[in-house]
């Protein structure tokens, strides 16, 4: 790893939001170095200017290349040489500002990786998409939990058919942190997240439960066909929900269940998936990563854990390791291989090289249109107690 060889020289990330107070931020800043491929060579870290430019040393940004705006960003950047300006920037800003700038970036043949949910809305997310598929950039979707080596070794075994003929999936996200209402103290991050003008339609289901379906599609590849979902919020005098259960049917006749809390005492970020197979089982759980266990009736449990050099590793999971076998791995790991994986697209993009925009290992822009389309069907199935809808969207993967 370093270096990227068609291009002799590291990516130039520009970052946009992460300023002071920020989580995420310090997250995708992380993961987009951690493997010595790209560096953060400029940043509209804030939409207060002066906080943006403030913030700019944090991430050892050049004073020159902080910017008040991304759009003095952006602008600035497509006006330098393609030698010499920015090859991508990562949004990790609020919902409602991912589609102006994601679409401003697209526009002007930058690169784009984007936090989730994808925009604010699904006519944002397929207008952009349009963008995406217009332009010919490469982009992606920070829906990080595909990156853990146990899950893409998981997706290639089902993919194999290992599994049998997949009929069940019960994937959740359970959290605790919004059992008070945090917002009323305007705390930073409960109070964007809660919030319908900023959040957009959905609160829990949009911020975590999207992602319990993204793992579902992507371990499985099975397509949604109808939706039927009850939303809930409990803790009163907040606008959005904060608990909620969907259940879905797939076209190929499995049955598969989401459920997201943001108000169980105790609960931290504890996602986990269980998928049943006709000839196999497995259980895998976020805040115990490196482990998966797989049953089979009548024979001992197996459980696999995260080892580059085992020879049941298959190619996706071992290629997703960095460390060997007994030292963790985990959340800026898994985070990061979404960064390695759209890096390599984005090499053989500046290479003039072909490569994969629908089929690919990163979630894509059709991921975060079908992700806005969860959202968007599972509010109008629960707001019509519980009505089936259809979930299969036009730009769904397999």
């Amino acid at each position: 790893m370093g270096i990227n060889a068609p291009l002799n020289r590291k990516l130039r990330m520009g970052l946009v939001g992460g300023g002071q107070g920020s989580f995420i931020g310090r997250v995708h800043a992380t993961a987009a170095v951690l493997d010595n491929r790209a560096e953060i060579f400029a940043g509209a870290l804030s939409s207060d200017p002066d906080r943006a430019k403030a913030s700019a040393a944090d991430y050892d940004i050049d004073p020159a290349h902080a910017y008040g705006s991304y759009q003095d960003l952006i602008h600035a950047q497509a006006d330098l040489p393609e030698d010499q300006r920015i090859d991508f920037i990562s949004i990790a800003t609020p919902n409602h500002t991912h589609f102006e700038i994601a679409k401003a970036a697209v526009t002007a043949g930058i690169n784009v990786i984007c936090d989730k949910p994808l925009t604010f809305d699904l006519a944002q997310a397929e207008e952009l998409a349009e963008a995406v598929e217009a332009s010919g950039v490469v982009f992606a979707v920070t829906h990080n939990y595909t990156g853990y080596p146990l899950v893409r070794q998981a997706r290639e075994m089902i993919l194999a058919g290992e599994f049998g003929e997949i009929q069940a999936i019960r994937a959740s996200y359970i959290q605790g942190w919004l059992r008070t209402r945090l917002e009323a103290e305007e705390q930073k991050q409960a109070a964007w997240r809660t919030d319908p003008k900023r959040s957009g339609v959905a609160g829990c289901f949009g911020d975590i439960a999207t992602h319990a379906f993204n793992l579902t599609r992507y371990m499985t590849g099975l397509l949604p066909e109808r939706i039927c979902c009850q939303l809930r919020t409990f803790e009163e005098g907040r606008e959005l929900d904060d608990y909620g259960t969907a259940m879905i049917q797939f076209a190929e006749g499995a049955l598969g269940t989401v459920t997201a809390s943001q108000i169980s005492h105790g609960r931290e970020n504890d996602m986990a998936i269980e998928i049943d197979g006709t000839k196999a089982s497995l259980v895998w759980r976020q805040e115990n990563p490196n482990e998966m266990v797989v049953r089979r009736n009548g024979q001992p449990h197996q459980i696999y854990t995260r080892d580059p050099n085992a020879t049941f590793m298959n190619e996706s999971g071992a290629a997703a390791c960095r460390l060997p076998s007994g030292h963790p791995e985990a959340f800026f790991e898994a985070f990061a291989n979404i960064y390695r994986s759209a890096y390599d697209a984005m090499c053989q993009r500046a290479a003039g090289e072909p490569f994969a925009k629908v089929d690919t290992i990163y979630p894509n822009v059709s991921d975060g249109v079908e992700g806005m389309y969860f959202i968007q069907q599972s509010v109008a199935s629960s707001q019509a107690d519980g009505q089936w809808l259809p979930l299969k969207h036009s730009r769904a993967r397999r």
